[in-house]
C-alpha cells in the first residue's frame, strides 16, 4: 500500500492503481467522459486532467498510476484551467440541442459543462454536421453530438465481444460508425445507450416519450432468464417507459441484456387483456370479476370431482414464486396432481430414475470468471443466457479453455478450444465420456464398445481433468432434445471422471423457484403425458400453449380437444379465443409484488412498479379468492409475504448416478431444436423493437 495526498486529504491505495479510481474510492470528484470502470483506459477525452506536483503539465487521472508520496490537486488553478480548456474544445462542434435531446437531464456532458463550461465561446465557425447511422431498431443515433469518447467502441470489443462500432478518419474527420453500414446485432447492445455520455446513442423505443425528471424509479428483477438481473423500471403516469440496469456486481454487474431492456414494450401492447372474458355459445363477452371467478370455480369443482386425473395445469416458469406456490396449493387441494412448468422439455426419463430434479448453476456468477475449463453441451449460451455467457467470455479471455458439443456450429463471441459439431449429440458426447473413462482406466463398459474415440476427444477431456476449476454446462438445446436424459447421464460420467462440476442450466426467470414451490408432477403426469392423455380440462397460468410448449402443434390440438380450457393470461389472441372458455387478465412482473429464484438459487423479491392494466389482478390474489370460493383451507392471505413464507428452500439436485445408461439403437434425428431468444415468452414476442432484430428471426429445426 502507498499513501498519496489528494486536495490535502491523505489516501491509501495499492501501488499502480489509477489516480481516478483512488479518487473515486475517496469520494473526490474528478470529471470524465471516456473513462468507465468496466472498460479499458483510452485517455482520449482529457477531461480528467489534474495537477500532480512535480509534473510539468496537467496529467489525465484515468491513465496516471499512483506512487508513494504523490500530491494531487483536482481543484487548483492549473487543473481547472486545463479542464475548462478541454470542455471548451469538446463544445466547439457540439450542437445546442439540449431542449430536444433525449439525453437532456441525464447527460454527463450537460452536467460537466454546468461546472466547467463557459457562457461564451471564442469559436464562431460553423459546427460540424454528421449524418445519423441506422444501426437497428433498438438504438437511435445522433452522431453530430458524438464527442469521440469511444466507450461504445470499447464496449463492443471488450464486453459484447463483437467489433461492431469503430472509428474511421482522423482529427475533425473522425467518425464513429458501423462497418459497411449494417446494424448492431449484439444481444447486449442496449448497454451502449447507458455508456454514451452524450445524446449520440439513445433508446429508439423510448425516444421522445418522457423526460428523466418526469419518471419514477422502481427496483425490480428481470423476468426472462435465470440470471435474475437487477433492473430499474422507469414509469410515468402509471405506464412503464423504459428499463435500465441496476448495479449488482455479484449478479449482472452494470449490464443487462437487450431482452431485459426492451421487452417492457409488450406491457402496453394492443392485445393486452384488461377485462375478464367468458365464451358463451361460441361468442366472447366481457364480464365482471365476480361472474368470472364464480364461473371458474364451478368448472374447477366439476372437473376435479368428476376425475381430477383428467385435469392438467401448465404454468409459466417465469411466474413468481408466490404465484406458483399458491397455484399448486389450490390445485392439489382439489386433488389435481398434473402440474407442470417444464414446457420445452420432451424427454422425462430422468424423473423415473431419481425423482424430479431441479436444474441449477452450482457456481456463483463471479466464480465462473475464475474457471479454467468449460464444456458447453447443447448450448448457444450467448443467446440463451447472455449475462452468464459474458462471465464465460471473461474466463476465456483469462485463458480458460471453452469446449462445446452442439448439433450445429454457433458464433460464440470468444475462442472455443474444441468444438464438436454433430447432429447426433449422444454419440459425440459418448465419445467424450469414453475418453474420460479411459483416463481413469474404466473403459470396459458395455455401451462404450461401439464408440470411436479420437485424439480430439482425449485432448478435450484432458483439459477438463487438468483444470483446477472445471465446469460442464448443459444448455437449452440439450434440454429440448429427445435424448435429454442420456445427454445428462453422459455429462455426469464426464464430470465424475474429470472432477468437473456438473450444471444443468435453468433457462427461465423462475425455473428454480418452480421446483422450490413444488410446481411439478410429483404424483401426476408430465407435459408429454398430459398432451397424450385426452385431458378434459386444462388450466394455463401465463402460458400460450401453442407457442410456449415445445411441440406447439400438439399442444394446440390438445387444447382444442379438451372440454374446458381456463387461461390466466396477460394477452388476448386468436388462438386462445378458439380453444379457451374463459380468459382472466393477470398482472405482469412490473404490476405485482413477487420473488424470482435465480440460477444459483438466490431468492430476489421485488415490489409493484405500476398498477395493473385495466382490471387485471395479481395471479396470486386470483388463486387466493378461488381457494376461498372452493372452500379450501389455508387461503386467508392478506399479503404476498405470507405466501412467500410458506415456500421451502428444498431442491432435489441433479443426480443421475443411479440411472442406467445404454446407447440408443436407432437415434431418430429430428433436427436441431432451439428457440430464438426473442420468442421465449409472451412479453418478448410482443416487443416490436426486439421483433425487428435479426435474432428474432433466428430459428433452427
Amino acid at each position: 500500500m502507498v499513501k498519496i495526498e489528494i486536495n490535502g486529504q491523505v489516501v491509501e491505495a495499492h501501488e499502480g492503481d489509477m489516480l481516478i479510481d483512488v479518487a473515486d474510492d475517496a469520494q473526490i470528484s474528478i470529471p470524465r467522459f471516456c473513462y468507465h470502470k468496466k472498460l479499458s483506459i483510452a485517455a482520449n477525452c482529457r477531461m480528467c486532467l489534474v495537477e500532480v506536483e512535480g509534473a510539468p503539465k496537467a496529467l489525465p487521472a484515468c491513465a496516471t498510476p499512483v506512487t508513494d508520496g504523490m500530491k494531487v490537486h483536482t481543484k487548483s488553478a492549473k487543473a481547472l484551467t486545463a479542464q475548462k480548456s478541454v470542455m471548451e474544445f469538446l463544445l466547439i462542434n457540439h450542437p445546442l440541442d439540449c431542449p430536444i435531446c433525449d439525453q437532456g437531464g441525464e447527460c454527463e456532458l450537460q452536467d460537466v459543462a454546468m461546472e466547467y463550461g463557459d457562457d461564451v465561446s471564442k469559436y464562431t465557425e460553423a459546427k460540424r454536421i454528421l449524418g445519423d447511422k441506422n444501426i437497428g431498431s433498438l438504438i437511435h443515433t445522433d452522431m453530430t453530438r458524438c464527442i469521440h469518447c469511444t466507450r461504445c467502441v470499447r464496449f463492443g470489443q471488450e464486453v459484447a465481444g463483437m467489433m461492431e462500432l469503430g472509428a474511421t478518419g482522423r482529427s475533425e474527420w473522425m467518425e464513429i460508425g458501423t462497418y459497411i453500414e449494417r446494424s448492431v446485432t449484439s444481444e447486449m447492445s442496449g448497454n451502449m445507450i447507458d455508456l454514451c455520455p452524450v445524446g449520440a446513442l439513445t433508446s429508439k423505443p423510448f425516444r421522445y416519450s418522457a423526460r428523466p425528471w418526469e419518471l419514477k424509479s422502481h427496483k425490480a428483477i428481470a423476468p426472462h432468464d435465470s440470471i435474475g438481473s437487477n433492473i430499474i423500471i422507469h414509469s410515468k403516469n402509471n405506464e412503464v417507459k423504459r428499463v435500465v440496469p441496476a448495479e449488482n456486481e455479484s449478479i449482472n454487474e452494470v449490464w443487462i441484456s437487450d431482452r431485459d431492456r426492451f421487452s417492457y414494450e409488450a406491457l402496453n401492447a394492443a392485445d393486452r387483456l384488461t377485462t375478464p372474458m367468458i365464451k358463451e355459445k361460441g361468442q366472447w363477452k366481457t364480464v365482471d370479476w365476480e361472474t368470472a371467478l364464480a364461473f371458474v370455480a364451478d368448472k374447477l369443482k366439476h372437473y376435479a370431482q368428476e376425475d381430477a386425473s383428467k385435469v392438467g395445469v401448465f404454468a409459466s416458469p417465469s411466474a413468481t414464486l408466490e404465484e406458483l406456490h399458491i397455484s399448486q396449493k389450490l390445485f392439489r387441494g382439489l386433488g389435481v396432481e398434473n402440474l407442470e412448468h417444464r414446457l420445452r422439455q420432451v424427454d422425462f426419463d430422468m424423473d423415473a430414475s431419481g425423482g424430479i430434479m431441479a436444474p441449477k448453476l452450482n457456481h456463483a456468477f463471479e466464480e465462473v470468471e475464475a474457471l479454467d475449463s468449460v464444456l458447453l453441451i447443447g448450448s448457444y449460451l450467448r443467446k440463451e443466457l447472455p449475462l452468464l455467457n459474458h462471465r464465460v467470455r471473461k474466463a476465456a479471455l483469462n485463458g480458460a479453455h471453452v469446449l462445446s458439443v452442439n448439433p450445429v456450429a454457433f458464433d460464440f463471441n470468444y475462442d472455443v478450444s474444441a468444438e464438436f459439431v454433430a447432429e447426433n449429440m449422444v454419440n459425440e458426447l459418448a465419445a467424450l465420456a469414453k475418453a474420460a473413462l479411459e483416463l481413469n482406466g474404466e473403459s470396459d463398459q458395455a455401451w462404450s464398445k461401439s464408440i470411436d474415440v479420437t485424439d480430439a476427444h482425449r485432448q478435450a477431456v484432458q483439459r477438463l481433468k487438468d483444470g483446477q476449476k472445471a465446469s460442464i454446462m448443459v444448455g437449452q438445446i440439450a434440454q429440448m432434445d429427445a435424448h435429454y436424459a442420456k445427454l445428462v447421464k453422459l455429462a455426469s460420467l464426464i464430470a465424475d471422471a474429470t472432477g468437473a462440476t456438473l450444471n444443468v442450466l435453468p433457462m427461465s426467470a423462475n425455473e428454480v423457484g418452480a421446483h422450490m414451490a413444488g410446481f411439478v408432477p410429483k404424483a401426476g403426469l408430465n407435459t408429454n403425458e398430459m398432451l397424450s392423455e385426452n385431458m378434459k380440462c386444462f388450466i394455463n397460468l401465463g402460458v400460450e400453449a401453442e407457442k410456449d410448449i415445445q411441440d406447439g402443434g400438439r399442444a394446440l390440438k390438445a387444447m382444442q380437444n379438451a372440454e374446458c380450457v381456463i387461461n390466466f393470461t396477460l394477452f388476448d389472441s386468436d388462438a386462445q379465443r378458439e380453444y379457451a372458455d374463459v380468459m382472466l387478465p393477470i398482472a405482469s412482473f412490473a404490476e405485482t409484488a413477487g420473488t424470482f429464484v435465480n440460477a444459483c438459487g438466490l431468492k430476489q423479491s421485488f415490489k409493484m412498479a405500476v398498477e395493473p392494466a385495466g382490471e387485471a389482478k395479481a395471479a396470486w390474489k386470483i388463486m387466493r379468492v378461488l381457494g376461498n370460493l372452493l372452500e379450501l383451507e389455508g387461503f386467508d392471505y392478506t399479503h404476498s409475504n405470507q405466501v412467500f413464507a410458506e415456500v421451502s428452500d428444498e431442491l432435489r439436485p441433479v443426480d443421475v448416478s443411479g440411472m442406467a445408461f445404454e446407447m440408443p439403437e436407432n437415434i431418430d434425428l429430428i433436427g436441431t431444436q432451439w428457440i430464438s431468444m426473442y420468442q421465449v415468452d409472451s412479453l418478448v414476442r410482443r416487443s416490436p423493437s426486439l421483433q425487428a432484430t435479426p435474432d428474432a428471426q433466428a430459428v433452427a429445426n
